[in-house]
């Protein structure tokens, strides 16, 4: 167990606590020169549940969301969700979606029963 953590100094690109999910307390900060880099920063890991973009540029904001690669991100917040809207990682993150309706689809099997009547 951590106390809430800040990690900084790590190699981005190859750090196991930069590049697998950690769950609890525990940030890394990374510095980047250009979107370009933190955007390839933010996907250099075989993870995507959710990530979060900080600016007060929207614009740029939404153009990085859109790049990288997670199945949720947060603009200028963090754990700011609708319960009604889908829920779920990419990549090698989690086993599906959850909430909405996706939660319906989850946890539902289909089954298609044809009879032919006489």
């Amino acid at each position: 167990f951590y106390l809430p953590t800040i990690i900084t100094g790590l190699d981005a690109m190859k750090s196991r606590c930069a590049t697998e999910e950690i769950f609890g307390p525990v940030v890394t900060l990374h510095a980047f020169e250009t979107e370009q880099q933190a955007i390839e920063i933010a996907n250099a890991t075989e993870y995507g549940l959710a990530g979060s973009v900080w600016t007060k540029d929207l614009t740029k904001a939404h153009r990085v969301a859109q790049s990288i690669q997670t199945g949720m991100i947060w603009i200028n917040c963090w754990l700011h969700r609708d319960l009604r809207v889908p829920f779920g990682g990419v990549k090698a993150s989690g086993i599906g979606t959850e909430g909405g309706m996706h939660s319906m689809e989850f946890w539902t099997e289909i089954k298609n029963i044809c009879v032919k009547i006489p």
